[in-house]
């Protein structure tokens, strides 16, 4: 039995950091592959990938590779949050702003990221109103 090749969305979205950080403009990487499957989004986008994502995304695409657009925010090395425990006051507000749902905690308890399943994105940096959250590296990006 043989198996038929992925849909090119899919394979586009596969490429992708999975950061689901909403640089490229659009609300996470598979509406954006889905923008680049029927062109309306260039290979240049998405700052997590860097150029070196750019250029796998033009090559699945068979367009010109390009670098990534840097006006979008700056390729960073893998990161993963981290909540500074004795400074956060479990308002919920890093809960509401991560978009793979990393960060669990209740309303007044300590909150913490299962590092596992964060991306590195940092969307849940600045709702926090007591700057109890950083981004350290990682060893790979997830």
């Amino acid at each position: 039995m043989t198996s038929s090749p992925l849909p090119l969305v899919e394979r586009l979205d596969r490429l992708l950091p999975q950061t689901q950080c909403g640089q490229c403009g659009y609300d996470g990487c598979r509406p954006y592959a889905e923008a680049m499957a029927s062109g309306a989004a260039g290979v240049e986008r998405c700052p997590p990938g860097g150029d070196a994502g750019a250029r796998a995304l033009a090559k699945v695409l068979e367009v010109a590779p390009v670098p990534f657009d840097r006006s979008r925010g700056e390729h960073t090395p893998a990161q993963v949050a981290v909540v500074i425990e004795a400074d956060c006051i479990g308002c919920t507000k890093c809960i509401q702003a991560c978009p793979v749902d990393a960060i669990v905690g209740g309303a007044k308890y300590m909150h913490t990221v299962i590092a596992d399943l964060c991306t590195g994105c940092g969307l849940c940096i600045p709702p926090c109103p007591v700057d109890c959250i950083d981004l350290v590296l990682t060893a790979t990006r997830p």
